[in-house]
């Protein structure tokens, strides 16, 4: 899109909202619909109960000019809730304070009762997390206003914890959110009062599966030292009862689940881990997605794919040679499936020469 085609929002944006632009799908192709494209690695994206869309940007391999915005109508872009809580600068760490600003936002999830939470690792580079920077922000969607800030306190979010994504109870009060770090864990927190622990700490479900080799379409996936992408729990989901919580490591073929009831405070550890259950044996994924309609989606990152649980294993639902890391999912109003591709592979953590900043993508499809 060029220049003159931006909203007077966007280029109110310090003018570096043209670094970051959204462009309108004008074309659609097989049962994946292009929605908008990005010049930064978008990970997240939230569809609210009255259809506006957001995505976010987190600061893995680019210090990105914005964090959290909303995709308008046309396609482009406005920073989210507004200028400044984007306007945090890897460059500045050192001026700025962590506590007020997005400063590596992972995802963004609405709560059904008018809320976006804005989910902040605080790990820039996906690497150390900076002193009080991981936190959860609620947003008023009417007001457009924060309305709440909740910092992870340094023994919930331990050095080497990468908050993930997150879900909520039915009736707003709790948020579940997967550890995908290097000790991988479900982190439960209140969202009333702020207190959060951590649960299934190092329990064999949350942990890399070492045995589970990454590869797109049957190559190997290496940094250039010979890592491959190895993290912990991630992809996370809720039943629409809120009684089963989801979840797989990204590192894994193992979809588990167990009852939130064994997620209060007041269990122990050893009756919480014999709750734990195996559901399905899966494949390598990233993001999970409990349809209104009660279906389990899965991200397929390996072969381009998206599938959906069925019994005790996976069924394809589309494959598509644009979806480059098919990463987080979002349910419109209508039940149409909105989808990133965060092209984890065409970073310049996968591919040596590769910029900073790349090319990234939000789809949609129809369920089937």
């Amino acid at each position: 899109m060029k220049k003159d085609q931006w909203t007077t929002a966007a280029l109110a944006f310090a003018g570096t909202l043209a670094l970051v632009t959204g462009t309108a799908a004008l074309a659609q192709g097989g049962p994946l619909t292009p929605v908008a494209t990005f010049d930064h690695q978008a990970t997240g994206v939230a569809v609210t109960q009255d259809g506006r869309r957001f995505v976010n940007f987190p600061r893995w391999t680019d210090d990105a000019p914005i964090s959290v915005a909303e995709v308008l109508p046309n396609g482009t872009l406005r920073a989210y809730p507004d200028e400044r809580w984007n306007g945090w600068r890897n460059a500045r760490a050192n001026e700025l304070p962590v506590a007020d600003y997005f400063v590596c936002v992972q995802s963004i999830v609405p709560d059904g009762h008018g809320n976006l939470w804005v989910l902040d690792p605080g790990a820039p580079g996906n690497e150390k997390i900076l002193e009080g920077a991981p936190k959860l922000v609620r947003i008023d969607l009417k007001t457009n206003q924060v309305t709440k800030v909740i910092h992870v306190a340094a023994d919930v979010a331990l050095q080497g914890t990468y908050l993930n994504d997150i879900r909520f109870s039915p009736d707003g009060k709790t948020g579940y959110i997967t550890d995908s770090g290097t000790r991988g864990a479900i982190i439960v927190i209140d969202l009333e009062s702020g207190n959060a622990f951590r649960a299934l700490d190092g329990h064999a479900s949350t942990q890399i599966d070492k045995s589970v080799k990454v590869t797109i379409y049957g190559r190997p996936l290496v940094r250039p030292d010979g890592r491959q992408p190895a993290f912990a729990a991630d992809g996370i989901a809720i039943s629409n009862d809120g009684a089963t919580l989801y979840y797989q490591a990204l590192t894994g073929k193992t979809l588990y689940s167990i009852d939130t009831a064994k997620l209060r405070p007041e269990i122990g550890e050893a009756e919480r881990a014999a709750a734990v259950k195996a559901v399905a044996q899966t494949h390598v994924a990233d993001g999970l997605w409990m349809s209104k309609a009660g279906v389990l989606y899965i991200t397929s990152p390996t072969d381009y794919s998206v599938t959906k649980l069925a019994g005790s294993g996976v069924q394809k639902v589309l494959t598509d040679k644009r979806l480059r890391w098919p990463d987080t999912f979002s349910e419109g109003p209508d039940g149409t499936m909105y989808l990133t591709a965060s092209h984890i592979q065409d970073t310049n953590w996968f591919t040596p020469g590769a910029p900073p900043s790349i090319k990234t993508e939000l789809f949609s499809f129809k369920p089937r």
